[in-house]
């Protein structure tokens, strides 16, 4: 039997939270969408859009708009300061003729939120949720404030306010939230010159430094305009302040001595706060639910970015829950299916992902030196490349050995 129409409130309109907005709203329930920023906009730096996030935005007709304004990502390079190349993934290596955008944060943020002002919910902004309280006759949550004004109630929460996200005290799910120590110093700039197309480059020297330039389409609301290219360094988060307090032309002469061609867009780098510093967070929690709250994107499973999935993991997650409410009688029900249908998907990659970040961003030198020799070698092997591209494409879940995930359809 359909899930009969829901009340439905979202706290957070990042990525995870403006989806699931929008798809539920599209199915029939009453959406009310609370953004603690009065005025939310377009910021953030580049993202690769993987064929699992295109599928969801191609099922909610917002993908054209969205790859108008980014650059096709053709392979990921990867090599080591004195240009020994470590490895080559080809999206061409896995069959279905999958590509890779890059595009930039802000971008796809002016696509979701456009749609959600369209789609009939309801999008209330500057409102803090601080608590979530059952009703009295425990048939919904009230949202309460931090000045403890009680707001909705709703039937069901959908808790997308991001990887620092309060309301996970909320349950007694079982969770571990830690920051990572490492981080990245990054910035957006013009490439007149179109020198950073097809792939995202990046350069190591051992496992504390490296310096990546992935190129990122548009602007947000540029309607034409040189393409922009996100450029980014990892860094130590206690170590962050003092590489900037050196001074922009040391720390740019840093970054051309790892990638010469950003010789030609550096110059735009003007002032220190230019260069923003963002630190990674890792969230691990299961099941991703209760009987009426359910957490989406980083606010659930928050990772180090070096698989690039975050994104497209909070897509797919929006449209799984869509689907899972859509199948089950009763919203315990659709929650318990949608945790179970992502397990696999998200237990893969939060693996992967806390086992592949020591090889390029921590102060284990040995690790260096063992992945500057052994990943060569591995991608020799029948079979590590394409599994390598599928664990890009966001495809794997599982061991990442089986059937690829199989993408949503509109």
């Amino acid at each position: 039997m359909p899930q009969r129409p829901l009340d439905v409130g979202v706290i957070g309109c990042g990525t995870a939270g403006a989806a699931a907005a929008l798809l539920l709203c599209r199915a029939g329930h009453k959406v009310t969408v609370y953004e603690r920023v009065e005025g939310p906009g377009a910021v953030g730096a580049g993202i690769m859009l993987q064929p699992t996030g295109q599928a969801v935005l191609r099922a909610l007709g917002l993908l054209d708009g969205v790859i108008a304004r980014a650059e096709p990502l053709e392979s990921l390079r990867c090599e080591t300061i004195q240009r020994r190349q470590l490895f080559k993934l080809d999206y061409g290596a896995l069959p279905g003729g999958h590509r890779g955008y890059g595009l930039h944060r802000g971008a796809l943020f002016e696509r979701l939120f456009a749609a959600v002002k369209s789609c009939g919910a309801t999008l209330r902004t500057g409102v803090e949720i601080d608590d979530l309280v059952a009703t009295e006759d425990n048939a919904g949550l009230w949202f309460v404030q931090p000045d403890r004004t009680r707001l909705g109630p709703h039937e069901l929460c959908v808790v997308a306010d991001g990887a620092r996200s309060r309301l996970r005290d909320d349950t007694s799910i079982r969770k571990a939230v830690r920051p990572y120590p490492w981080g990245a110093v990054w910035c957006v700039l013009d490439d007149p010159e179109a020198r950073f197309t097809r792939s995202l480059y990046q350069v190591l020297d051992g496992t504390r430094r490296m310096v990546g330039a992935l190129p990122s389409g548009l602007g947000p609301g540029e309607a034409a305009g040189p393409r922009k290219v996100s450029v980014f360094y990892s860094v130590r988060h206690d170590r962050a302040e003092a590489w900037k307090a050196r001074g922009l032309e040391r720390c740019k002469r840093e970054l051309r001595e790892f990638i010469p061609a950003l010789d030609a867009v550096l110059d735009q780098v003007v002032d220190p706060q230019q260069l923003v510093f963002t630190r990674y967070q890792d969230v691990a929690m299961y099941p991703w639910n209760t009987d009426r709250v359910v957490y989406l994107g980083d606010a659930a499973h928050a990772m180090s970015p070096q698989l690039g999935q975050g994104a497209n993991l909070a897509l797919l997650d929006a449209m799984v829950l869509a689907q899972s409410l859509a199948a089950e009688d009763g919203v315990a029900a659709g929650l318990t299916r949608y945790s179970r249908t992502r397990r696999s998907n998200l237990a893969f990659y939060s693996f992967a992902t806390r086992w592949l970040t020591p090889w390029f961003q921590s102060d284990h030198t040995a690790l260096g030196w063992l992945r500057d020799v052994g990943f060569p070698l591995g991608m020799r092997l029948p079979g590590v490349e394409r599994l390598m591209v599928k664990v890009m494409t966001g495809l794997a879940q599982g061991t990442g050995l089986g059937r690829p995930l199989a993408l949503p359809s509109e």
